[in-house]
Order: C-alpha cells, then sequence, then structure tokens
C-alpha cells in the first residue's frame, strides 16, 4: 500500500474530471479524495498498491473527454492516512 498526491493542470475543471476520477478510483480499489484547487488545477490524494496508483496516474493523463491535460505530477509520501472510500471534495478539510 502506498500514497500518492498527484496535480493535474490544464482544462481540468468544469469537465467532469473529479466525478470521472472517483469512478476510476473506485473500479482500481483506490482509496482517497480528488478537489478543485483554487488555482484551477485537480488535486488528489491516493492510497493504493501500485497497479491502482499507476493506472489512476494513467487515466489522468487523459481525463474525461472534454478536459485537455497538460500535466500530471505525482509524489510519493511515507505515511498512510487510511482513507474508507474515495471522495469528492468541494475544498481541504
Amino acid at each position: 500500500m502506498k500514497h500518492w498526491d498527484i496535480t493535474v493542470k490544464g482544462k481540468v475543471q468544469g469537465v467532469y474530471f473529479r466525478l470521472t476520477t472517483k469512478a476510476v478510483a473506485d473500479q482500481l480499489g483506490v482509496k482517497g479524495f480528488v478537489l478543485n484547487e483554487p488555482d484551477g488545477t485537480v488535486y488528489i490524494e491516493a492510497e493504493g498498491d501500485d497497479f491502482g496508483l499507476k493506472s489512476l496516474v494513467e487515466y489522468c493523463e487523459e481525463g474525461p473527454d472534454r478536459a485537455e491535460v497538460e500535466s500530471v505530477v505525482y509524489e510519493e509520501r511515507d505515511e498512510l492516512k487510511g482513507f474508507k472510500d474515495f471522495l469528492v471534495l468541494k475544498k481541504r478539510k
């Protein structure tokens, strides 16, 4: 089990990016959350196995049909947060 922080840049807000990311994460068994940042990016914290996390990043590189992804940056963190589900959040808690 690993924890990755993922930031997606481009035209990624207002195109159902968060909702489709949740659907993909749920299929992959990845837990965490996704939210829109004030700077126009999408931020994801995700926990899962290597396959699930890599597959989620691959999805983020394409995004939903109306998205125009410019870049995806991810960083592995040492600490697991023990998420129970994958949530779509309005803002950071």
